[in-house]
């Protein structure tokens, strides 16, 4: 996949925001993966802050209307995963300052 076509699919997934946290779930650090086959299968592979989060189908609901307007994304899988474990570690500079966590 180029590298053009997955920072739009990175700046698509931007605009999905954590409804808990108010930031959206690429600065949180919650996508480990994104891919696009040559069918147009897009792969996502992402984990939540917390298993069995309530606002998990929500959130699996935005990616996938985050993703639908790109042409060459046909198909949308998206894996959630526990492992790694998510922590404050993964979180751009960004989100951290946003939320007061400390560097």
């Amino acid at each position: 996949m180029k590298e053009a076509l997955k920072e739009n699919l990175l700046g698509a997934l931007e605009n999905v925001m954590d409804p808990e946290l108010g930031i959206d779930i690429v600065n949180l650090g919650l996508i480990y993966d994104v891919d696009l086959d040559d069918n147009g299968v897009c792969t996502v592979t992402m984990t939540l802050t917390a298993m069995g989060c309530p606002l998990a189908g929500h959130i699996e609901q935005d990616v996938r209307y985050a993703l639908a307007d790109i042409p060459e994304v046909k198909e949308i899988v998206v894996n959630i995963v526990w492992d790694p474990p998510w922590g404050k570690d993964k979180m751009s500079r960004y989100a951290k300052i946003a939320l007061g966590i400390p560097d």
